[in-house]
């Protein structure tokens, strides 16, 4: 059995190390001084760091909910276009089928008739109804039609020249100037067919909304990304309300339109990987703009 002692001097190394080991922490007493204002200065500065912190938080997700809530809207959008494209285009099929017989029918009919001048006019109003048709059948088949494009190289200048040709005796009745800045050197890689149906279907939509005479002007532009073509008029301009919904198919301010030119145009824009912007003029009308990426656009030598 160990005997243990209760001497002074056996406990007093072990009172030393322990007073020691307080003097290294440095332990704070109740009676000490403390110092409420570097207390309060550094209180301060982590409440801001910490509302800094919500703060861009709070951006963060805002702008992650702005753009989820933008990529579900194209993505209904979407998914509207597809069960529209395949009801439109079972529609035009069934239309333009019935449509071939009537037309042969109304032809033979005129011959018979070539003598009866009231008769010949009653048919002629016929006629162009089922003209108006047949346009509308074609624009159904060109908005469900997703044919990739077939690339080859032309001058985009040239185009623009034969589609203000074939629309001059309009342009002419309604008074409306037109004024075309495009360089005449300017090669563009696409489908040319596709990029003349759009670029008429916009220069359609400026004719429809300067009934009473305007200007009309087409412009042409080599940019950082690519090519941009532009179509302005001088009409009414558009609504915040036509400008969110401009590329909806079906929608139309036309008393008669189809509200599918424009949906075609931004189809055949994004089928070329390219976009379409709107926007209004400032001193008046709206500009149509179609971008075409810079790897299908190059300029002659």
């Amino acid at each position: 059995m160990t005997h243990q002692s209760n001497s002074p001097e056996a406990s007093q190394p072990r009172l030393k190390l322990v007073t020691a080991e307080a003097d290294d922490q440095q332990l704070p007493t109740v009676d000490g001084p403390v110092d409420l204002e570097a207390v309060l200065a550094a209180w301060h500065t982590a409440t801001l760091r910490l509302e800094r912190t919500h703060e861009t938080l709070c951006d963060e997700v805002a702008r992650l909910t702005k753009e989820l809530e933008h990529k579900n809207r194209e993505l209904a959008r979407k998914n509207r276009l597809a069960d529209l494209g395949q009801m439109a285009s079972h529609v035009a099929h069934e239309v333009r089928n019935a449509l071939v017989p009537v037309s042969l029918y109304m032809s033979l009919l005129r011959r018979r008739l070539s003598e009866d001048s009231g008769s010949l006019d009653i048919l002629a109003k016929v006629e162009a109804g089922f003209a108006a048709l047949d346009v509308t059948v074609n624009d159904l088949l060109n908005f469900t039609a997703h044919r990739n494009p077939q690339w080859q190289t032309f001058l985009i200048g040239d185009l623009v020249e034969e589609v203000c040709e074939s629309l001059g005796p309009q342009l002419e009745a309604q008074m409306i100037d037109l004024d075309v800045d495009v360089p005449p050197n300017t090669l563009l890689s696409a489908d040319r067919e596709m990029v003349r149906r759009a670029l008429l279907n916009l220069v359609l939509n400026a004719i429809d909304v300067m009934p009473d005479g305007g200007e009309l002007v087409i412009t042409s532009y080599e940019g950082a990304g690519g090519l941009e073509l532009e179509v302005a008029d001088s009409g009414p301009g558009l609504s915040d309300e036509d400008r969110r919904r401009v590329s909806e198919p079906f929608y139309t301010t036309k008393q008669n339109g189809t509200g599918l030119g424009l949906a075609i145009v931004y189809r055949i824009a994004e089928a070329h990987g390219g976009t379409v912007t709107t926007a209004n003029c400032p001193e008046g009308g709206a500009a149509f703009t179609i971008k075409f990426p810079r790897k299908q656009m190059r300029a002659a030598a």
